[in-house]
């Protein structure tokens, strides 16, 4: 049953070929089986997922199903589920039980999704590795000595590992697309505001959107549908309208323009890695997609734009982790300056104390116009261009990685940073975006990156499922699993 899309499962529950307990009864058990070794659920919720799956099935039979009902999913304990801890990965919050759910969480779950459970990851989303989480490193199943790679990294590791059909996640600087094409899962950031924000831990709030990681683009369409759409409790969330994105599936290419982002074709990119993605390019070619080479100016200073930016609201997003209203509080404090320190110095990690000291110095009187103001200026110069670029082309290439996932060990902060540099256009602009697996180098999965305009998903998903139904990429699995 783990072998199946989530869309096939879908499939196979209306037909009856098996129940949504048994269904459960799988996952749950492939858990205990698998997760000591991967360390990629936080929090297992199974006697919640069997309620739900015993009320789904009694949907099914009562005939008021829906297109989720009884499907097993999987969140990273960056959302908000009432009543089951939520920790972001982090000391600081191993004790807070969330008092409602993310608005994604409730839609999915209007839906008839099921959970079952909460997904490790780099504590507040800080870090591309998947080895800065409170609750250990999260281990990749394609290699044992190599990084899962990314924030995302409990949450593609489960489907990866077929411990869930799907999963969220919180993509901010490519925190699920970076893993997804690691682990050779496919993985959509929608345009910011797509989805309602409302319920996420935050990092760096105008970058945090919530994303999907799924086997094929068919099954984002369905996560999707089910998600998008106005949270009027969420003053970041769009008010527009939400596209059939299943029906958009099945759409032809012909006529569809793609641009290649050359400039990101770098030397820093792996030659192999280059070539596979350039080979899916042609795939789309083939499929009656044209392609055309695209530049675009300040495409050198999006890295630094982006750790300005990013670094300067995290540090005023965890300023309110202080020890007095919620999260972890030192023992025994002297006196309010002591319970501060102290409380953010055990409750924070290594990773999450260098980012927040970074904002500040950003944010700091003497250099936040040199600093922070600047950055956003370049900001708009990115968007402006990008705007620019879409009206000539439909969707936008580029790598997603530059090359195979780091061996544990190699990884820094600074290396972090430059391993989401291929993702950082879309973080930065808000666009949509989507990675899916494209080849093998080396027995290891490669990704391709393609971008849109922004509210054009549907467009994303189309293309990414016809490539997807030429191809098998999507369908390997690691060894084992």
């Amino acid at each position: 049953m783990h072998q199946m899309t989530l869309a096939q499962q879908a499939n196979a529950l209306a037909k009856k070929a098996f129940s949504a307990r048994e269904l459960t009864q799988h996952y749950l058990a492939r858990i205990q089986q698998h997760d000591g070794a991967l360390n990629s659920f936080i929090t297992t919720t199974a006697e919640q997922a069997l309620a739900q799956a015993d009320a789904a099935d009694q949907q099914r039979n009562s005939g008021n199903a829906s297109g989720l009902t009884g499907l097993p999913l999987a969140h990273q304990d960056s959302f908000c589920s009432e009543g089951v801890r939520t920790s972001a990965g982090s000391k600081m919050l191993d004790n807070f039980i969330a008092p409602y759910s993310a608005h994604l969480l409730e839609r999915l779950q209007q839906a008839g999704a099921l959970s079952l459970g909460k997904l490790n990851m780099d504590e507040f989303g800080m870090g591309s590795n998947g080895q800065n989480s409170f609750y250990g490193a999260v281990t990749n199943p394609w290699d044992s000595q190599r990084v899962s790679g990314g924030a995302a990294a409990g949450s593609t590791v489960a489907v990866a590992a077929g411990l869930a059909a799907a999963s969220t996640a919180c993509d901010t600087l490519g925190d699920a697309r970076l893993p997804a094409a690691y682990l050779g899962l496919t993985a959509l950031r929608p345009t910011y505001g797509r989805i309602s924000r409302r319920g996420i831990t935050a990092h760096a709030s105008s970058f945090d959107q919530a994303s999907f990681i799924t086997r094929s683009a068919e099954d984002v369409a369905l996560l999707l549908q089910a998600s998008a759409g106005l949270d009027t409790h969420d003053s970041t969330c769009a008010d527009q309208p939400v596209d059939d994105y299943s029906a958009s599936l099945v759409q032809p290419l012909s006529g569809l323009k793609i641009g290649i982002l050359r400039e990101l074709f770098d030397a820093q990119l792996d030659s192999q890695h280059g070539a596979a993605i350039l080979a899916a390019a042609e795939q789309l070619q083939a499929l009656g997609a044209s392609l055309v080479d695209i530049q675009l100016p300040q495409l050198d200073q999006a890295q630094a734009c982006a750790l300005i930016i990013s670094s300067g609201e995290a540090s005023t997003n965890l300023s309110r982790y202080d020890g007095v209203r919620f999260g972890h509080r030192c023992a025994d404090p002297k006196d309010l300056s002591d319970l501060y320190q102290r409380s953010r110095s055990e409750g924070f990690g290594d990773e999450v104390k260098r980012r927040l000291l970074l904002g500040a110095h950003y944010l700091s009187a003497a250099q936040y116009n040199d600093y922070y103001v600047h950055a956003q200026k370049v900001r708009r110069l990115i968007k402006n261009g990008l705007q620019t670029t879409f009206s000539e082309v439909d969707l936008l290439l580029a790598p997603v990685a530059a090359g195979a996932a780091p061996l544990i060990g190699e990884s820094s902060t600074a290396q972090d940073l430059n391993a989401q540099r291929y993702c950082l256009l879309a973080s930065l602009a808000g666009l949509p975006a989507l990675s899916l697996p494209c080849g093998l180098v080396d027995d290891l999965p490669v990704g391709v990156q393609l971008l849109a305009p922004w509210f054009a998903e549907a467009r994303l998903l189309n293309a990414a499922h016809q490539y997807q139904q030429a191809t098998d990429w999507h369908l390997r699995r690691p060894a084992g699993f």
